[in-house]
């Protein structure tokens, strides 16, 4: 889920990855939109995240109501599972599926690093062979987190919903309500010398409908924005908001999947924990009727998502990537 970009075969479909990525300007920072959720007035908060959404399709949450204390557990868990030897790692290692523990991954676009992959939600797709038991807090400070987080997410869900006109269960509903899924990533990101060669995770936007990310002190995400590649600061104790591909169809494109990638540090570990949440894989995804129009005509194509996923792997094997 992670290493994904956005394919599809409709006539008004995007330009290629490698298309859109050609002359652009390598480095610089900046501050991707910050939403202080403690806000009184709701309706700046709405228009905070459908701006950001609209302009970058990625931003900053701060006092979302997660606990630091179990954000400092959950980073705390992650490392000392990565921390454990190889043999007992691979104790959840992947055996087919897309879940389970993965050493320097090479998926259809060229990354470098470890992860672990398990779903969180719904609990009929939970299947707990993928998670560690060591260490054996590991389960219980995940599932704690998950309880937060999919508030948090349903939350950001009711305001865009909000901001666009439509009912405050709208975008929630749309993505499969009480079915939607929930999957984590625990990325970890070894420093290596070659860092500016060697990317953890190449340009790509989710094939979801959104994703929050939690990440360590070590900064490494960039997002694409304005032709050049923008490090994001980091900011203790916030979550990162990235918008994905269904979102963006959803909206019939006014809302943007974000290009974004990952770089691994020359001294320092890093590691970061995305949730993605996506629709189950039987559901019709595509822009919604009531943000089209005679004056709006769909630009995408209603899809099953699994479909979607399909078109989006293949096209992979496809472009002629860029290396960095």
């Amino acid at each position: 889920m992670e290493d994904e970009r956005d394919h599809d075969t409709t006539s008004s479909s995007p330009p290629s990855l490698s298309k859109q990525l050609a002359g652009t300007t390598l480095g610089g920072s900046t501050d991707v939109p910050i939403v202080d959720l403690s806000v009184s007035d709701e309706d700046f908060l709405v228009h905070e995240v459908v701006k950001a959404s609209e302009e970058w399709g990625i931003f900053q949450v701060v006092n979302h109501g997660i606990p630091e204390e179990l954000m400092r557990q959950l980073q705390v868990v992650g490392k000392q599972f990565f921390d454990l030897p190889e043999v007992e790692k691979e104790i959840v290692a992947k055996d087919g599926d897309f879940e389970g523990y993965k050493r320097k991954y090479l998926g259809g676009i060229n990354n470098w690093d470890q992860h672990l992959f398990h779903r969180l939600s719904p609990p009929s797709i939970i299947n707990y062979k993928y998670w560690p038991k060591n260490p054996p807090q590991y389960r219980e400070v995940t599932e704690e987190y998950t309880k937060h987080i999919k508030r948090l997410t349903e939350k950001i869900l009711g305001w865009l919903s909000e901001g666009l006109g439509l009912p405050h269960e709208a975008f929630t509903q749309s993505i499969g309500g009480e079915t939607t899924e929930y999957v984590l990533r625990v990325n970890f990101y070894p420093p290596t010398q070659d860092s500016e060669l060697v990317i953890g995770a190449a340009a790509h936007s989710d094939m979801g409908a959104i994703a929050l990310l939690l990440p360590n002190e070590v900064p490494g995400l960039q997002a694409f924005k304005d032709e050049q590649w923008l490090d994001l600061n980091y900011i203790n104790s916030a979550v990162v908001v990235i918008i994905g591909d269904q979102l963006m169809r959803m909206t019939n494109g006014r809302f943007k999947n974000v290009l974004h990638r990952a770089k691994t540090d020359k001294e320092r570990l890093r590691i970061s924990w995305p949730v993605f949440v996506a629709p189950r894989a039987d559901m019709s995804v595509g822009p919604l009727p009531e943000l089209t129009g005679d004056e709006n005509p769909p630009k995408f194509e209603t899809l099953i998502y699994n479909d979607y996923i399909d078109q989006k792997i293949n096209g992979w094997a496809l472009e002629d990537l860029p290396v960095y």
